[in-house]
């Protein structure tokens, strides 16, 4: 068992073994509570430059398989567990978790102590952290610290572009082409256009610099901002090429990454959240309705806005739709007089739960509108 060392910037330490490849990698610490999905979390571009741990004690039991992943590789800048998996048990498996993270040079740790690293998270909030196995465990623990300390904040990262396409691509509508969406990559997962080409959508997907001009250039029924990993206010391009949509009309949906730039184009504040909402259980209540879906998310940060009332913006007055039951957190917004949307958690969803797929219909049905 080859040794290995976790290093808080806040000083903590927590020891265990090497999982997966052997070095060192730095990142924000945060932890994630679903009790699933492992592979679709591990290649989620929201989770880049971030280390991740999972609150689920035992990981990697189905293996890895080649249809479940939502990125063309693995994300994450380091990997925290309990218990790793001896073996793979799973139909569907290709491989192991651990095989995995090795061939993608993913530095990991199992610790014991999992449970003891949320509730430290939960109460001094997300961190900077490294994870130091093999020859560089043996470094001093005041050296460790030193790295911590130096490697870069999330907070002012501009990471979207970074994760995001080079070039755009097409996926095609299954069945019936109903709509042509362009569909702006700050760090999409690939359930999403597929939910959207489930639906009739041929979907272009477009890097995440990409202006105005470009995405209307297309002439798109509709435009989609995806999530992303980084600080929203990092991203003022996006925030720009957004505003030229919205001034031109066009039926606007954003998830996640997308939500916050929407919420930045209306004129709205973001902040970053104590310790974020990774997982797959997070309670989102419809304020017009009172329905609540149990809902998947992936974000650190949030945007700042009015619950109460309506308000004014740009482009007429908004509102938000949705709230986090857990903590009051904005969990949607809306223009109300233009077809524009947002929400901060995940409709697609992979692996689940499945509570929020309603919304690209409702997409579609904004798309229909103007025909």
């Amino acid at each position: 068992m080859t040794p290995a060392t976790l290093v808080l910037e806040d000083g903590r330490i927590f020891r265990g073994a090497a999982y997966g490849a052997e070095g060192e990698t730095f990142g924000e610490m945060v932890f994630n509570t679903g009790m699933t999905g492992y592979q679709e979390t591990l290649t989620d571009p929201s989770y880049a430059r971030q280390i991740v741990a999972m609150t689920a004690p035992h990981i990697g039991n189905t293996g890895v398989n080649d249809d479940d992943p939502e990125s063309r590789r693995i994300q994450v800048a380091g990997y925290v567990v309990r218990e790793p998996a001896r073996v793979a048990s799973s139909w569907r498996a290709t491989g192991s978790l651990g095989s995995a993270l090795r061939e993608q040079g993913i530095v990991g740790i199992a610790i014991p102590g999992t449970r003891a690293l949320t509730r430290h998270l939960r109460d001094r909030g997300a961190m900077r952290a490294g994870i130091f196995s093999g020859a560089a465990a043996a470094a001093p623990e005041a050296e460790q610290l030193e790295k911590v300390l130096a490697s870069p904040s999330m907070e002012g990262a501009d990471l979207a572009r970074d994760v995001s396409t080079a070039e755009p691509y097409v996926i095609a509508a299954h069945g019936e082409k109903r709509f042509t969406v362009a569909a702006v990559d700050l760090g999409i997962k690939s359930m999403t256009p597929y939910r959207m080409a489930e639906r009739g959508c041929e979907v272009h997907v477009l890097p995440a610099a990409s202006t105005a001009e470009d995405i209307l250039a297309l002439n798109p029924d509709g435009v989609f901002f995806s999530n992303g990993p980084g600080d929203p206010a990092a991203a003022g391009y996006a925030v720009d090429a957004l505003r030229g949509v919205l001034d031109a009309g066009r039926p606007f949906f954003g998830i996640c990454f997308g939500n916050q730039i929407f919420g930045r184009a209306l004129g709205l504040g973001t902040y970053k959240l104590r310790f974020g909402h990774r997982g797959v259980n997070q309670p989102v209540q419809d304020r017009s309705t009172g329905k609540v879906d149990v809902s998947a998310h992936n974000h650190g940060f949030a945007v700042d806005a009015p619950v109460d009332a309506p308000f004014d913006t740009p482009y007429g007055r908004a509102e938000v739709t949705h709230v986090n039951l857990n903590d009051g957190c904005v969990e949607g917004l809306r223009l109300i007089d233009r077809p524009a949307f947002s929400v901060q958690y995940h409709p697609e969803a992979a692996a689940g739960p499945h509570d929020a797929t309603g919304l690209f219909d409702r997409f579609c049905e904004l798309m229909e509108g103007p025909r």
